[in-house]
This record gives structure tokens, C-alpha cells and sequence, in this order.
């Protein structure tokens, strides 16, 4: 995360809902998006009110309020770097042998 987008933390963050979904269906679609990623990590995100929670396969969990907070938490939970980002995670996003 930019160092910008973790000081300007109160308010609305740019991944809040648009599109002319409900809140709730925002947040339901964005979860089931990063658990496609945060499943190769061991992890699982859900909504929760107008947050999100992360677990792991050790019950450990954390409240993520926004998408830009979720990449720290899931490494502090995973125990190691997440980067969605990675060609070997994509590769495997994407059906390849990554």
C-alpha cells in the first residue's frame, strides 16, 4: 500500500462501492475476488457490516475495514509476503502451472 493511501485512512476509501450495486453486494463481490488470491495463501475474507473479516486456517482473524488494509493483515496472518501481483500467482489465477 502507498504511504498516502495508509495516512488518508478516515473517510471512504477509493475501493468503496460504485456501480449501482448495494453496499453489502459490493462488498460480497469484492471479497469473493480476493479469495480467489487470499485462498493460495491459506486465507479467507468475508463481510462483515461495512467490513470485511480475514482468517486463517488457524482460526486467527483480523477486521479489515477497506481493500487497502487487507494486503498487511493477510501477511501478518499468512506469515509471509502476499503479493497478488506475483506472475506466479496470476499464472495460477489464470489455470497455468505458475
Amino acid at each position: 500500500m502507498c504511504g498516502l493511501c495508509g495516512a488518508l485512512g478516515a473517510g471512504p476509501h477509493w475501493s468503496d462501492p460504485m456501480g449501482g450495486r448495494t453496499p453489502q453486494a459490493e462488498r460480497q463481490a469484492r471479497a469473493a475476488a480476493a479469495n480467489r488470491v487470499l485462498g493460495l495463501y491459506g486465507l479467507r475474507l468475508a463481510p462483515w457490516a461495512d467490513r470485511f473479516t480475514l482468517t486463517g486456517r488457524t482460526g486467527r482473524a483480523a477486521v479489515v475495514a477497506h481493500l487497502g488494509a487487507l494486503w498487511p493483515e493477510a501477511e501478518r496472518l499468512a506469515g509471509r509476503p502476499c503479493d497478488p501481483l506475483d506472475p506466479a500467482v496470476i499464472a495460477r489465477l489464470e489455470g497455468g502451472a505458475g
